[in-house]
């Protein structure tokens, strides 16, 4: 089961430390999280795929220095992906490798909860994808809607389970994930 696994590390950089919405609160947590999953994974014998997000400049650009492993993360990746979207997926070759390396499941994990590991997530699903979703190796930060309501970051975290359990995703803890499939899996 592990061989048709990949762990996907998606944007665990240090480029989100430039960014000013950048909190402290949560990242032990998620740092010790996603570290066990990553740790969990290659002990597993699961591909381990770094992606990271890249822009033309400031924090997210190849120039900065960023575009290195959270620390103190230690990733030792069998293969990495830059990314210029949200999802892992689009103008990556990240699907192109998972096909040639016989991968029917997925573990996502990484930053931002919302935003690229939920899109990554999707699209993986809609691609044929068996999907395990791990929050507890996600990270966010808060985000302020346009009525003025700031949404915490433990909101948008079960926000997010909420909408992907049973539809693209089977929402898992890190144990789960690294047991494999269950009963519980997505349809």
């Amino acid at each position: 089961m592990a061989r048709d696994t990949a762990l996907l590390v998606v944007d665990a950089q240090e480029s989100f430390r430039h960014r000013s919405y950048f909190r402290d609160e949560g990242l032990p947590a998620y740092i010790a999280r996603q570290q066990a999953l990553i740790d969990g994974a290659k002990a597993a014998g699961m591909s381990i795929v770094q992606i990271f997000h890249v822009e033309g400049t400031g924090a997210f650009s190849e120039d900065s220095g960023f575009i290195r492993a959270l620390a103190p993360l230690h990733v030792a990746p069998d293969i990495v992906f830059r990314k210029r979207r949200h999802s892992a997926l689009v103008g990556t070759g990240l699907d192109v490798w998972l096909t040639e390396n016989g991968i029917r499941r997925v573990i996502v994990s990484g930053i931002r909860t919302e935003q690229c590991c939920e899109t990554t997530a999707r699209h993986a699903s809609d691609l044929g994808y068996a999907v395990d979703y791990v929050g507890e190796a996600t990270l966010t930060f808060p985000m302020t809607d346009a009525a003025g309501r700031e949404w915490s970051a433990a909101e948008i975290r079960a926000r997010t389970e909420l909408v992907l359990a049973g539809r693209f995703a089977r929402i898992a803890t890190v144990e789960e994930a690294l047991a494999g499939r269950t009963d519980k899996a997505a349809a």
